[in-house]
């Protein structure tokens, strides 16, 4: 199971199983791929739950 991040600069791609980890980064910063961890790890369950309801 995984999550795309989306910016202007690039695009990043995160498993979400078994942990939230970066699979691939293109174009993003450190500083970026930081947040966007942050951010998916902060709503882990809102994107698992969604992710679910879609598949």
């Amino acid at each position: 199971m995984h999550i795309h991040v989306t910016h202007t600069d690039g695009e990043a791609k995160f498993w979400l199983e078994p942990q939230v980890e970066l699979a691939m980064n293109q174009g993003l910063s450190k500083k970026q791929i930081n947040e966007a961890s942050l951010l998916v790890q902060d709503h882990y369950e809102e994107i698992i739950y969604a992710w679910r309801s879609y598949f």
